[in-house]
């Protein structure tokens, strides 16, 4: 099960998975600010969230396919539908064999023959049942999961390749606490209505899934039951949400030799042997804790049990690429019960997904050239640049920071990487063979590609060049050990960014998400991380205890947040995310003010250009979320709900009082003794 490395970077957001059609757009934009959401009712010093988003929030209906409805979602629909037009294009242009357009054309249209995958049934899992059933104890188990060139440790053993936080130049592998369906460890244990429901779907899902290969139903609800205990069983060893943030905590280097020695029973030299890592004698483990259990539980559950949890993590896995049965399936657990989506996406939009998440920048060198001109990436590295000497000025400024910890504060500022709109090299796909009539087949194709791209990073030097998100994606991040901050071409588009827009909505839009991802090189995690990106402490003891003492603010402002019932969010989880939503704005605005609109009075649509600014800033935030989903995303989203990342920062913010005339007795107001101010 291969993991994203949680520690080593940060998004700006999580981005839904489906999306209503809409048409793509053709027409010259020419208003770039929604007047006509906004709820004049409410005053802005109470709640600027809604005073910038009320009436849209009231009038706008999520779309059935949809866990929620914002701006990142209509413009991640207008990628979609540009991705589908590109995907069209190629499935009928018969293309060279072997060529890109050959590949993604014929992906997409194999996903799509719901004919030949309905007839299949689960036929394309037999081979991987006849394997399970003929396991006879749970070492014959750990080396049936560790063969699998696609999905090598199954759901027990989570892993990514990344570089080394204390020595960033060189990639190692590193394993992570695995094991669960559930979304995090509460889930098998609280007691309120809401999760307890969960449980109980989850029961039906798992039984049904056992049916679906023939299983009677009495013996299906015995075999989840058993599925659900040891989940739970494992779940204990989990860390919390929370505690996964702390890279110093989460950075533990073993030998193999030594681990196999505390491990005996998971044998970690056979395990990676198996997994064709034989020359591997050292990994990183971010939760030892989890292995450990792991060990000791894995002889004690009968292997008839043991193979049944196999059994439905293969049929779990893969239910999206069988047929309709087993796809309804997984939707109404996952999608319908757990995140409140009524309704199944389109099949080409779950279809696209596979080919963009299998061969991201094959698509992507298709989707830049015809959607991202050369103009727009030079327009953002001009923000950037703007904004990059903004944190400087600041820096230099902090009262708080000792001159040797600045010194070395600046030499990060000034190293780091500004990834724009797509790799200056693309990624090889050769070994990746796509045929139009075999969608289960080309997606494990791309597994074993990505499987075999990680492990051969092993123990080499980090490209340095490489990304993480492909061209169209929505969304934006930094990497503290590559000690740079990346912007994808999906997201530099309205309403995030638009060259005929004013600067006031500009700034506000993407010149906050650019402030984001560079305070998140300095946020509780990134500032831990050197201008190399290593993970060293360089920052005086006295900084380092000043800046929690200013940190911990945050984290206490954040927690009195809540949401639906009383729901309280968790500052600590998020606390990262806060932080750069609190950067974002300061650099954004300081920025602004430099510009020749920022420096004037001149009134649009009746705002002045600082209100401009913050309008901006708030209606790219505008969401509605249903509450299913809310729920998740409080209990393992590090990003706080997005009401709190408008109206949070703000409350920290005198140029925001002073533009809206936000006075004592206002929810949004505090003393500026109260207000915390970090970078």
């Amino acid at each position: 099960m291969n993991l994203i490395p949680k520690i080593l970077f940060t998004a700006l957001s999580v981005v839904a998975v489906a999306a209503c059609q809409q048409k793509e757009e053709t027409t010259t934009r020419t208003s770039f600010f929604d007047k006509s959401g906004m709820d004049t009712t409410v005053s802005p010093g109470d709640d600027f969230f809604t005073y910038a988003n009320g009436k849209w929030v009231k009038e706008t209906k999520i779309p059935d396919d949809q866990t929620g409805w914002g701006s990142f979602n209509t413009l991640y629909e207008e990628n979609l539908q540009k991705t589908k037009t590109i995907l069209i294009e190629a499935s009928a242009s018969n293309a060279k064999a072997g060529s890109i357009e050959q590949k993604v054309g014929d992906f997409y249209a194999s996903g799509l023959d719901t004919t030949t995958i309905d007839k299949l049934g689960y036929e394309p899992l037999k081979a991987e049942l006849a394997k399970i059933e003929a396991i006879k104890d749970y070492k014959e188990a750990l080396n049936y999961l560790a063969a699998s060139p696609g999905n090598p440790g199954g759901k027990f053993i989570g892993y990514y390749v990344g570089a080394d936080d204390r020595q960033s130049t060189i990639n190692r592998i590193n394993f992570g606490q695995a094991g669960l369906s559930l979304p995090e460890k509460d889930y098998y244990t609280k007691t309120d209505e809401s999760t307890k429901k969960i449980r109980a779907a989850f029961l039906n899902y798992a039984a049904k899934l056992f049916t679906l290969v023939g299983v009677d139903s009495l013996s299906a609800k015995t075999k989840a039951n058993t599925i659900l205990a040891f989940e739970t069983a494992l779940a204990q060893s989990h860390k919390e949400q929370a505690d996964l943030r702390d890279p110093v905590a989460n950075y533990n280097k073993f030998a193999v030799a030594d681990l196999t020695k505390q491990m005996p029973n998971l044998n970690w030299r056979a395990l990676l042997n198996t997994m064709k890592l034989n020359s591997v004698d050292s990994v990183l483990m971010g939760q030892p804790g989890y292995y450990k259990a792991l060990d000791k539980v894995l002889p004690t559950v009968p292997i008839s049990e043991l193979k049944d949890k196999l059994v439905f993590d293969l049929l779990d896995e893969n239910a999206r690429l069988l047929s309709e049965p087993f796809e309804k399936a997984r939707y109404e657990f996952y999608g319908r019960t757990l995140y409140g989506q009524p309704k199944q996406a389109d099949r080409w939009k779950r279809v696209t997904q596979y080919v963009d998440r299998g061969l991201g920048e094959a698509l992507g060198q298709l989707w830049v050239k015809k959607y991202f001109p050369a103009e727009a990436k030079e327009r953002m590295l001009t923000l950037v640049n703007n904004l990059q000497k903004v944190y400087r000025e600041r820096i230099e400024k902090l009262d708080w920071m000792a001159p040797e910890t600045k010194k070395v504060a600046l030499i990060k500022l000034d190293r780091f990487v500004k990834k724009i709109g797509y790799p200056d090299k693309w990624k090889d796909y050769s070994d990746v063979t796509i045929k139009r009539d075999d969608f289960y087949g080309n997606v494990q194709q791309t597994y074993i590609h990505h499987v075999k791209e990680d492990f051969a990073k092993i123990n080499k030097p980090v490209d340095r060049a490489e990304w993480m998100m492909t061209p169209p994606t929505v969304n934006a991040y930094a990497n503290p050990t590559n000690n740079e901050i990346v912007f994808p071409a999906g997201i530099l588009q309205f309403p995030f960014f638009d060259k005929d827009a004013d600067d006031a909505i500009n700034y506000g839009a993407i010149g906050m998400v650019i402030g984001h991802e560079m305070t998140h090189l300095f946020d509780d995690q990134g500032r831990q991380y050197d201008a190399n990106g290593n993970l060293r402490d360089w920052w005086t003891k006295a900084d380092a205890e000043r800046f929690n003492t200013k940190t911990q603010a945050v984290v206490n402002q954040y927690n009195n947040f809540t949401v639906l019932d009383n729901l309280h969010l968790n500052g600590r989880l998020t606390l990262g995310e806060n932080l750069a939503d609190l950067g974002g704005i300061t650099l954004a605005y300081q920025a602004f003010k430099l510009t020749k609109q920022g420096q004037g009075n001149e009134k649009i649509d009746g705002f002045t250009p600082d209100q401009r600014f913050f309008l901006g800033f708030a209606q790219v935030w505008r969401t509605k979320v249903r509450d299913e989903s809310l729920r998740v995303r409080v209990a393992t989203d590090p990003h706080s709900p997005d009401k709190f990342r408008v109206n949070g920062p703000l409350t920290n913010f005198a140029p925001f009082y002073a533009a809206f005339n936000v006075k004592p007795g206002q929810k949004l107001y505090k003393p500026e003794v109260q207000q915390a101010k970090v970078w």
